[in-house]
């Protein structure tokens, strides 16, 4: 493409914040093959960050990807996504972005309500899962173009039970016939859960992904020292690079602010 003296255009540059940290994952794989995906578009210029306090970086980023587990944003930073959002800001939120976790004295896991600002932004807040089994994730609008062309597919990973926050637009689904384990709030069936999902907020919108866990050796320590596999789940499956690359798309798509 060319401008009217036949110079031809170039594509402005798009800054991007990746978070990728917290506990009990492979953050090195997640982060290295994120970034891969960020590289293949050359005007995508990204700073990487473990956690949200960097609000500077926030504040100047133009789309936002996070893959993160039991990482809670201090208040600052959550209004400070907030305003981000509101302007026009995308952020693409990857399977435990949504987690906040304490072990209890009984051995369980709590999901304690201690950033409802955060969970309203993101659109849920994870309560529990089932094992990591196989499950079948269905397309809930095929006319959406972050899922148009994508057929009902297996997985095996973990199946997020959420609670849910404001108006989503749901894009992938699943059907859970089984209550989570380890968890406080595990008991019952909780029928049709949310995989893939876009929540408004103003120019801005986040998108949600549940999929993608992955573990590697030395993840859960200092719980366990060596876990005996190397876990890649949803990873492994063609369609989930197509849905990352397809929300990277999306993001670069976001309304410019004003």
């Amino acid at each position: 493409m060319s401008d009217a003296s036949g110079e031809k255009l170039r594509p402005p540059r798009v800054n991007c914040v990746l978070i990728c940290g917290g506990v009990w994952h492979d953050m090195d794989f997640a982060r290295l093959e994120l970034l891969k995906l960020l590289a293949e578009d050359p005007a995508i210029r990204t700073r990487v960050f473990e956690d949200y306090e960097n609000v500077a970086a926030i504040a100047e980023a133009d789309i936002l990807i996070t893959y993160t587990c039991d990482v809670t944003p201090s208040l600052r930073a959550q209004e400070a996504l907030r305003d981000w959002l509101a302007k026009g800001g995308r952020w693409y939120a990857l399977h435990g972005t949504n987690s906040v976790l304490r072990l209890l004295e009984n051995g369980l896991w709590d999901a304690p309500r201690w950033a409802p600002l955060m969970m309203d932004m993101l659109g849920s807040q994870f309560l529990s899962h089932p094992p990591i089994a196989p499950y079948c994730v269905t397309v809930a609008d095929p006319a959406h173009p972050l899922v148009a062309g994508v057929e009902p597919f297996d997985t095996t990973d973990e199946l997020y039970h959420l609670e849910t926050h404001g108006k989503l637009h749901v894009l992938l689904e699943t059907e859970c016939t089984e209550p989570g384990t380890g968890f406080v709030e595990a008991a019952g069936a909780p029928g049709t859960q949310p995989v893939f999902y876009i929540k408004q907020h103003g120019k801005g919108a986040v998108l949600y992904l549940t999929l993608g866990h992955c573990r590697g050796h030395y993840d859960l320590q200092p719980m366990l020292e060596w876990w005996p596999t190397v876990d890649r789940c949803a990873w492994d499956l063609p369609v989930f690079y197509d849905l990352l690359r397809r929300g990277i798309g999306w993001m670069r798509e976001r309304e410019p602010a004003a």
